[in-house]
C-alpha cells in the first residue's frame, strides 16, 4: 500500500512526488521562494511541465517512503 503524507509547502524538495485527490502523479523539479509564496515547479507522468504558487503553510499530499523532511 502507498503511504501518502501531509507536507507543507516549505518542506518540498525537487525529487518529491506529489499526489492529487484524483491519484495522479507529479514529480518537483523546482522549490524556489517568490514574494511571500513558494513557487513549485512539477512533471506530469507525460512530460509536461507545470507550476504553482502557494503559501509556505499550505498543505501538499506527497508519496513517502522516504526520509522525513519535516524540522
Amino acid at each position: 500500500m502507498e503511504v501518502i503524507e501531509l507536507r507543507q509547502t516549505r518542506h518540498l524538495r525537487a525529487g518529491d512526488t506529489l499526489v492529487s485527490a484524483s491519484g495522479r502523479t507529479y514529480e518537483v523539479t523546482k522549490v524556489a521562494r517568490v514574494g511571500r509564496g513558494i513557487r513549485v515547479e512539477y512533471l506530469t507522468p507525460d512530460g509536461i511541465a507545470g507550476r504553482f504558487t502557494a503559501a509556505p503553510e499550505a498543505i501538499s499530499r506527497v508519496r513517502g517512503g522516504g526520509e522525513s523532511r519535516v524540522a
